[in-house]
Formats: structure tokens, C-alpha cells, sequence
């Protein structure tokens, strides 16, 4: 049997951090995931999935990654159910993750979505972010925009 399932998606707030009676930390999120169509409208949906982390994953994720984040989960579904306050019982699906990647690095989403009118970074950041750029494009492999390469047979992995 295998339950695994993968995710890249957005924190749609920043996680919820607690730890339980025995001092364990957990951390509750939702991610949003858009869907790879459009609807009759031409808008994409997105699909909200809840999930949960544990330990040093989840304080971690608390610490670095706050709403509009872009994480890759790794983990499994799992259902759960308990008894309301009313008296019904409820029923949770979830994913635990096992592993958490930050896709962004803390503050780029915010930087990118949320820059206070007025904003003026000061002139580091700009000279980073110049350098990274030439970097990232003398090292593009992509460079050539879809124009054939010179490549040998010898070189395919099949």
C-alpha cells in the first residue's frame, strides 16, 4: 500500500505554532494550490489543503515561512475524527508532511507582493540583487530560447 503525496503550493497564513502537554511542537497550515486549468470564466481555482508538521519541521516552518510563502510539502493523507462541541462528530483530512521545503527565501514573498508605497531598498540590496541576476543568467542553460544546440548522441542519458 503506499499513501505519499506532494505538494508546492502558498501558506494562505502564517502557520499556527503550539506544542502539546509533553513540550512537542506542532505547526497547522493551509497551502493554496492552483489548479493547471481555467474555468468557464478564464480564472484558475486553487485547491486549499490543510496540513500539519511536527518537532523542529514545524518550528522551523513558523520561524522562516510566514502567509503568501511558497513551500513544497512531502508527506501522507490522513484522516482523523473527533467529537465537536455540539456534540457531532467531525471529520479532518490532512496532510502530515514529513518534510518541508522553503522554496523562497524569508521575506521574498513579502518583498515581491507587499512593498509599502514609497519603498526605497537600499542601494546592497540592489547590488545583490544586479549580481545574482548576471549570475543566474551566465548560467542559464536555457539561454538560447528553444534554438537548437550542438549536442552528440554520445551525450544523451538514453
Amino acid at each position: 500500500m503506499m499513501n505519499r503525496v506532494v505538494l508546492v503550493g502558498r501558506l494562505t497564513r502564517d502557520p499556527d505554532l503550539r506544542y502539546t502537554p509533553n513540550g512537542v511542537a506542532v505547526a497547522n497550515f493551509r497551502i493554496a494550490i492552483d489548479r493547471p486549468f481555467s474555468n468557464q470564466q478564464g480564472n484558475r481555482d486553487a485547491d486549499f489543503i490543510n496540513c500539519v508538521v511536527w518537532r523542529r519541521a514545524a518550528e522551523n516552518l513558523a520561524t522562516y515561512m510566514k502567509k503568501g510563502s511558497m513551500i513544497g510539502v512531502d508527506g501522507r493523507i490522513q484522516s482523523r475524527s473527533f467529537e465537536g462541541r455540539d456534540g457531532n462528530t467531525v471529520f479532518v483530512t490532512e496532510v502530515v508532511a514529513d518534510n518541508i521545503q522553503f522554496l523562497e527565501s524569508k521575506g521574498t514573498s513579502q518583498s515581491r507582493d507587499q512593498q509599502p508605497s514609497g519603498f526605497q531598498p537600499n542601494q546592497n540590496q540592489n547590488q545583490n540583487q544586479n549580481q545574482t541576476t548576471q549570475t543566474q543568467t551566465n548560467e542559464n542553460p536555457f539561454k538560447d530560447n528553444g534554438e537548437p544546440i550542438d549536442i552528440s548522441d554520445d551525450d544523451l542519458p538514453f
